[in-house]
């Protein structure tokens, strides 16, 4: 595994998502330098390392606009739980066990599954900083996978109800020394963003703070909101509008319990949402996944994965559900927004995990779709595999039956990092005895 100069993948059924350029067939992709340099049949590029694309469908890499990375090795250790359940166990019990090893190991897991999966950006939502040893571990285990990340800082489990219920803590500073020493370039693979708490955690006075501190240091901050009834009815995103706090700097997770009014601000001040699909339909008390309001009132909004404590590690799966959810609400008159069903269509989906997740979290004019001059985080896709063969619309293919398996190239930055449908570089023996051994660590009783 190595960063290639020049690199041409040959002959594939481009998807773009770039109104531009659209869905073309037998064409070639050039990345030069880690950047997308030409896009076209027939490119000659000699001395060039050359992938044959011929029966894939390639795509933009895809964005997650969310993911508590640090919980990968407890995997489906939620299924059977409602919100507040899964809160007091992740957080409450479970949380205070992580030593800096097992976040370290955690991430790392969970960016190379986002990586065997197609997913090459992430938004590490980090709300495990039991110490600063375990935010460097946690940075140390995206830089270790080579995924393109946000780092999102978050809070300590330690001391629980101090830091979210009315707490009146600000956010540590240590956000700070990891700006100033470690997550400095924002032109790096991985970068810094503040996982803030807002004022259904804390007070106003400490969402201010936090906000001031973020905005001082030049990052982008993302927050839970409107996730459960409860949440929902303290207005939280109209009392930072009340307080003049909502900017485009901003991204709101869920939204699930907002009313329509604060989706309204929401909008009107480039604040964009990540949702989550899967775990918004399945894990009870969250709220219904909003993607029809989020849409009908013009919100700029991605798809995440949220949690593999609950859920699968893949966008394909969040794209289905989003796909279903949002159908079967329009489809029975549920839907506050009236939208014919050509409205939602896999075209749309397949934006949210690509273009829309990278505008979400301010990358949108470096990832999210296959572009001159934009980074070269490509994905090839096996057409061929039996449960895709033949392909009719490869758009209505990627959304409704592709899967992990059918990933047969990941490149990052004009890195290799997948190939032939294995990971390039990773002893995975190693990493499965890692994460076996954290589990047990961090589940023993």
């Amino acid at each position: 595994m190595a960063f290639v100069e020049e690199l041409l993948v040959r002959g594939g059924w481009v998807v773009s998502g770039d109104p531009a350029i659209g869905t073309v067939r037998d064409t070639d992709v050039l990345v030069r330098g880690g950047t997308i340099a030409e896009i076209g049949r027939g490119i000659t590029a000699p001395g060039a390392e050359v992938i044959d694309a011929s029966g894939m469908l390639v795509i933009p890499g895809l964005v997650d606009a969310h993911k508590h990375t640090w919980q990968s090795a407890v995997r489906h250790r939620c299924t059977g739980m409602d919100l507040m359940t899964y809160f007091g166990e992740m957080f409450g019990r479970l949380g205070p066990r992580y030593r800096p090893h097992d976040v370290h190991v955690g991430n790392l897991l969970g960016a190379l599954a986002a990586l065997d999966s197609g997913t090459t950006t992430l938004m590490d939502w980090s709300h495990v900083q039991n110490s600063p040893e375990h935010a460097d571990a946690a940075i140390q285990g995206l830089r270790e996978a080579g995924i393109r990340a946000v780092f999102g800082h978050g809070w300590p489990l330690v001391d629980l109800p101090e830091w979210i219920m009315g707490s009146t803590r600000d956010h540590t500073g240590d956000l700070r020394r990891i700006r100033e020493e470690l997550l400095f370039d924002d032109d790096a693979l991985v970068t810094l963003a503040l996982a803030g708490r807002g004022p259904e955690l804390s007070t106003m006075e400490v969402t201010r703070n936090d906000l001031a501190m973020a905005r001082d240091l030049g990052i982008r901050t993302s927050i839970h909101m409107g996730c459960g009834e409860e949440f929902g009815a303290m207005a939280a995103i109209a009392q930072m509008d009340d307080a003049g706090l909502l900017g485009p700097d901003l991204t709101f997770v869920h939204c699930g319990e907002n009313s329509d009014d604060e989706l309204r601000m929401m909008a009107d001040h480039g604040v964009s949402a990540a949702v989550a699909p899967q775990h918004e339909q399945g894990l009870p008390g969250i709220g219904h996944t909003p993607i029809d309001r989020l849409r009908g009132l013009g919100v700029t909004t991605g798809l995440s994965t949220d949690t593999e404590a609950y859920g699968a590690a893949d966008l394909f799966t969040q794209m289905r559900v989003a796909l279903a959810a949002t159908r079967s609400l329009v489809n029975t008159g549920r839907s506050r927004f009236e939208e014919p069903l050509s409205a939602f269509s896999a075209t749309d989906v397949l934006h949210l995990a690509t273009q829309g997740a990278a505008d979400a979290l301010g990358l949108g004019d470096r990832v999210g779709s296959l572009t001159p001059g934009k980074a070269a985080d490509i994905v090839l896709v096996r057409a061929t595999d039996l449960n895709l063969w033949p392909v009719t619309d490869p758009v209505a293919a990627l959304v409704n039956a592709a899967h992990p398996g059918n990933v047969d190239t990941v490149v990052v930055a004009g890195t290799v990092r997948k190939r032939g449908g294995v990971l390039l570089g990773v002893d995975q023996d190693r990493l499965r005895a890692l994460a076996k051994a954290s589990n047990q660590h961090i589940l023993s009783s």
